[in-house]
């Protein structure tokens, strides 16, 4: 009997294979680490500065780049434990990013679903949705953000801390808490029909109803153009969904099954552990990809990043700070006189 198929029959993972999980993880987030940080960080910026008034779901924008950034955030730690296949940032720290991967996962497939929603509403209902406040985007990003994190819960609480000789192991490497067939399938079929299944039935719905709009007769040349900016939003959306999310959402039963040690043949085990962190690195994905996105979808930020633009918002920036300083200074001076 050779490792291989001695690793399989003991429900652990062919040394070959854990190396490759190892570079593959290692190797992607490097990738993503870079441009993710700097396309969140100038996203972030540019709608904090530019955008005073909340325009087709620039809150649920704002929030989407937040989770995308948190997530790049935490790539570093992962990159160190896999290049160096040591943790010593103690468990609670582990399982902090563990559970942080799977936050800001959903709440990037929240936010997108929102966004295709909103454009959406607003090109069928103009004049019912036309003037939403930011108070109400607000609160449902706030009640996204706690359904989100209660429902990623599980990701953590069900992994094992073990250490593997004198090192701890984290992330995908932790091993699974004894589950029984009945409450792995519960579990996983309700992550994907809330998780996934529904916010994606929510944009494609969207994308076919922005443009069902394009093709009505009334609709007179001013309104079409703003279809048009719509229906490329919510196709970005879909685009997102169906090419980083997707993949993940088809390996991860296969992987929740693997990893629970159920009768399944070796070819398939290792199919799964080899399959899946390429799904799992898409998905983290994302948080490259929807900066472009905002680039190519959004007039406002768009030009505030063009070049003759830029500098040009840098000094008004710097100039509107000056002048709140002189205002202060002048009423404390005639406080001070009074």
């Amino acid at each position: 009997m050779n490792e291989s198929t001695r690793a399989c029959e003991n429900g652990t993972i062919n040394p070959d294979i854990k190396e490759y999980q190892r570079y593959t993880y290692a190797i992607i987030y490097t990738v993503i680490l870079v441009p993710g940080l700097i396309s969140n960080v100038l996203a972030l910026w540019i709608f904090h500065v530019y955008v005073k008034e909340t325009k087709k779901a620039v809150i649920f924008m704002i929030n989407l780049a937040i989770a995308d950034l948190l997530q790049v955030l935490s790539l570093p730690l992962r990159i160190y434990y896999y290049l160096n296949q040591s943790w010593p940032f103690g468990h609670a720290v582990c399982m902090f990013c563990f559970y942080l991967k799977y936050v800001n996962m959903y709440a990037s497939i929240y936010f997108l679903a929102c966004i295709s929603l909103r454009r959406c509403l607003l090109i069928i209902y103009p004049l019912r949705y036309k003037g939403m406040k930011r108070r109400r985007d607000r609160t449902w990003c706030a009640i996204g953000w706690f359904i989100v994190c209660v429902g990623c819960l599980p990701f953590p609480l069900l992994r094992k801390n073990i250490h593997l000789g004198e090192s701890p192991i984290c992330f995908s490497e932790l091993p699974m808490v004894s589950l029984s067939l009945a409450s792995g399938v519960t579990l996983v079929t309700l992550a994907e029909l809330i998780g996934f299944l529904l916010p994606l039935a929510v944009v494609l719905t969207c994308t076919w109803l922005t443009a069902a709009s394009l093709s009505e007769k009334n609709c007179v040349l001013q309104d079409a153009g703003e279809k048009r900016k719509a229906l490329k939003m919510v196709l970005s959306c879909a685009g997102v969904f169906l090419f980083c999310f997707m993949p993940y959402h088809i390996t991860f039963p296969l992987d929740f099954l693997t990893k629970l040690n159920k009768q399944t043949s070796c070819v398939f085990k290792n199919a799964v552990q080899r399959s899946h962190p390429i799904t799992l690195c898409l998905a983290s994905f994302n948080s490259c990809l929807d900066p472009v996105m905002y680039y190519f979808t959004t007039d406002e930020f768009k030009r505030r990043l063009s070049r003759p633009e830029l500098p040009e918002s840098f000094h008004l920036h710097r100039r509107m700070s000056c002048s709140t300083a002189e205002v202060k200074v002048l009423q404390s001076e005639q406080e001070g006189e009074i």
